[in-house]
């Protein structure tokens, strides 16, 4: 069961894994954070990231070490990881290792209300996200070639397990549009009846309704 972090936004744990390496103001983090493409790892938001520091020190995970100044520039505080923020590392990264967690891919959220479309535009829309997904399969493989003749693979691997999320959708993609297409669709009779007519076909609305009385 995933635990209640002090500081539960993912950009505190890529902030750990940044001031780990060594002592940071947050600009440095930043710079840092997207220079390891930290950002298409966590999905972070750039513009919360003075809030979360101020967060993590306010919880120990991090803590000041000095001020300085370069030229003109203003202030800056620089960071570094506390005793409590390296266990906070560790937990955090042993959790999302071996705990499951429930996400809500917006594709999923799509095709849960799929029906609200006519098979045909399915289709084709289907055929949109497969050309989308192929290339961006290509120009992933081909950044990953480049990257291991000189990045170790354990800098790698979450790149890796992107290649292989994107290979199954692809690849169940490419298997629901056969079907699609082929008519072999389990109940595309009376959806593409339903978007003929208008009508929702009887044992489809018992269904819906039954779903409803039976929560």
């Amino acid at each position: 069961m995933a635990k209640r972090r002090k500081v539960a936004n993912l950009l505190a744990l890529a902030i750990l894994s940044a001031v780990a390496h060594r002592p940071m103001h947050p600009y440095e983090m930043a710079a840092a954070l997207r220079g390891w493409n930290k950002e298409r790892d966590m999905g972070i938001k750039w513009g919360s990231l003075y809030t979360v520091v101020g967060n993590m020190a306010r919880h120990g995970l991090i803590e000041e070490v000095e001020s300085v100044r370069e030229g003109r520039r203003p202030e800056r505080t620089v960071y570094r990881i506390t005793e409590a923020g390296r266990e906070e590392l560790v937990d955090w990264t042993r959790e999302l290792l071996s705990v499951p967690h429930t996400e809500f891919p917006q594709f999923r959220a799509g095709l849960s209300v799929m029906a609200a479309l006519a098979p045909d535009e399915v289709i084709g829309l289907l055929k949109d996200r497969l050309a989308a997904l192929d290339e961006e399969i290509r120009t992933l493989r081909e950044l990953y070639e480049r990257d291991i003749a000189e990045v170790p693979r354990l800098f790698l691997i979450e790149t890796e397990y992107d290649a292989a999320i994107l290979n199954a959708e692809a690849a169940w993609t490419r298997a629901l549009l056969e079907e699609l297409a082929g008519g072999t669709f389990h109940g595309l009779r009376e959806w593409r009846a339903f978007h003929e007519t208008g009508e929702i076909p009887a044992d489809m609305r018992e269904l819906a309704e039954k779903k409803i009385t039976d929560m």
